[in-house]
């Protein structure tokens, strides 16, 4: 029997010991929508959810040797960047998908943490500005990130564009500032490509359970453009993804929960439901196995 390869995605991250952002929300999100995860991991923290308690650094080569592993062998369809915590470990991603013409790069540069832990060393910012920036097809800011890395300051939805131009300016091809932080009763994003502006809106839900909403956003972006989607395609289709995961946020622990990247397949009935104290039935929830029997 032959089987279809699917396409690849590669996240190069930290990761959540929590398993609400991070890499463990970046492959979840892969797994979703069909593509093989990859990654290259930049960091190890120590959070859950109240909060980041630390965090500790890989070493830049091997940040760069897991890049390059992945990429010279299974090969990358589209990738994204999330925790890159030091100027170093920037350069070396930078220098990995310089050499390796990693496609389709979307940056989200993760600053701080949903709890307000800071994820980046100050003295990094520059290093994100001119070393990844330019080599990245979409970046992905919320509000604040976009202030750190332009200075335009973002109060309202009308301040989005000026802050997508200042972005754009450091070289990427699009750019999407979110404004799911701003107030108002909707979620309102923009998209710039340099010449005009895609405006997404979708209602905002009452919920505090959103941990991992700019990972799931990122990585849904990245896995449609690996599966070969348009970029003003694969970002509607992300907003109305990552808008459905926050509907299906849970809480856990004793602060902010995760959203859910898995939602539409619990929703189908295909992932189990229930947990120790409202378990699933216990029969098999899938179609028959092909190869058994």
């Amino acid at each position: 029997m032959l089987v279809a390869v699917p396409a690849r995605a590669l996240t190069i991250a930290g990761s959540d010991s929590g398993g609400g952002a991070g890499i463990q929300a970046d492959l979840k999100t892969f797994t979703a929508h069909g593509v093989h995860g990859m990654s290259a991991i930049t960091a190890v923290t120590v959070q859950n959810s109240i909060g980041v308690q630390g965090f500790y650094e890989l070493e830049p080569r091997a940040v760069f040797e897991q890049i390059e592993s992945v990429v010279t062998d299974i090969g990358v369809d589209a990738a994204k960047t999330g925790m890159l915590a030091s100027a170093a470990i920037i350069a070396a991603v930078a220098d990995a998908c310089e050499r390796f013409a990693v496609p389709s790069l979307v940056v989200d540069p993760v600053a701080v943490s949903k709890h307000g832990d800071p994820l980046l060393r100050p003295e990094s910012v520059e290093a994100l500005r001119n070393r990844l920036l330019p080599l990245a097809t979409m970046v992905t800011p919320n509000t604040g990130e976009a202030e750190l890395l332009t200075g335009v300051a973002v109060r309202e939805a009308a301040d989005l564009e000026a802050a997508a131009r200042a972005l754009h300016a450091l070289g990427p091809k699009w750019v999407l500032v979110k404004g799911g932080h701003l107030p108002g009763p909707d979620s309102v994003d923009l998209l710039w490509d340099g010449r005009a502006a895609v405006w997404l809106e979708a209602r905002r839900l009452d919920t505090p359970h959103t941990h991992g909403t700019g990972c799931t956003l990122s990585s849904a972006i990245t896995a449609n453009l690996a599966n070969g989607v348009d970029v003003v395609t694969a970002v509607r289709e992300a907003k109305q993804y990552v808008t459905g995961a926050i509907a299906g946020s849970y809480p856990l622990g004793k602060g902010i929960g995760p959203t859910d990247p898995m939602w539409r397949l619990r929703a189908a009935g295909v992932l189990r439901t229930g947990g120790p104290g409202n378990p699933s039935p216990s029969s098999w929830p899938y179609a028959p196995n092909p190869y058994e029997g």
